[in-house]
């Protein structure tokens, strides 16, 4: 590939990911998103936003509501209250009140229309990143470009590197994100990882952005969990659900999706780790 071709695929790339951010940001006023939130109502919603959802919905059923967007009305709490220096009681407080203003089952999709409950929020973070690597992979693909590795903090090839070989795929320690633990190959799926030292509210990490919808408590089941699956929108949000649920509910998760080919290499508190499904499958 030339210089040009490169910097030109590069281009398309940057341009489709300022497209679907003008959709699924919560940091833009003027998204789609955004509006929806503010307004309680969405009509007229851009095809990739319902599309989205409907994936949502779909991973939000098969993991026993697990992964639920709504979880952004605990995160406004958070945000709030830590943001002020507000202490953890109150913080506990405001949280069980945010109980009333959850749950993704409720939100209605209908064609282009997305109706919210009363002072429901949603995000997409968790599940978006993984959203726009596909369609980024997916439009360099149409353009030809067939060894390309996509990162945009999740993982998808348009196929294997330029010499025929797999992607190489490094995993972070947990107890030093700075540092290698592990590898995994990469060809044909994509790859997403969740782990509770990406973002948190307070100083000493209990508090950050993996949290139950039930309670809207963060979740210290797993030091770190990744996903492969046949794209980086399931990849990104079976992590994120993944990273609330057991064990045990995760297997059977796994046995049920329409993917057959979900592996998981999750890492626990005392640093063990396994695998589960099929991860070796590059």
């Amino acid at each position: 590939m030339s210089d040009a071709e490169a910097a030109r695929l590069q281009a398309l790339a940057l341009t489709e990911i300022a497209r679907l951010e003008e959709i699924f940001s919560l940091y833009k006023e003027s998204s789609a998103l955004q509006r929806l939130n503010r307004e309680g109502t969405l009509e007229n919603a851009p095809r990739e936003l319902t599309e989205l959802l409907r994936e949502t919905r779909y991973i939000h059923e098969a993991t026993g509501g697990a992964f639920d967007p709504s979880v952004q009305t605990y995160w406004d709490v958070l945000a709030s209250h830590y943001g002020a220096g507000a202490d953890e009681d109150s913080a506990a407080e405001a949280l069980a009140e945010a109980t009333r203003h959850t749950g993704f089952a409720r939100v209605k999709i209908k064609g282009a229309r997305i109706v919210l409950p009363r002072a429901m929020k949603l995000t997409l973070n968790g599940i978006a990143q993984g959203y726009i690597t596909d369609k980024v992979a997916e439009r360099l693909s149409r353009e030809g470009a067939r060894h390309v590795l996509v990162n945009l903090g999740e993982f998808r090839p348009t196929g294997p590197k330029d010499d025929g070989s797999d992607w190489q795929i490094g995993l972070a320690d947990p107890a030093a994100p700075y540092r290698i633990a592990d590898s995994t190959p990469l060809r044909t799926r994509a790859l997403a990882t969740s782990a509770p030292y990406s973002a948190s509210f307070d100083r000493d990490g209990k508090r950050h952005h993996l949290l139950d919808p039930a309670t809207g408590q963060s979740s210290a089941r797993y030091a770190s969990l990744s996903v492969k699956a046949r794209d980086a929108t399931a990849a990104d949000g079976f992590s994120t659900a993944f990273s609330l649920m057991r064990e045990e509910q995760i297997a059977r998760v796994i046995e049920r999706a329409h993917d057959p080919d979900i592996g998981v290499h999750l890492t626990r508190q005392d640093g063990t780790v396994r695998v589960l499904g099929n991860w070796i499958r590059a």
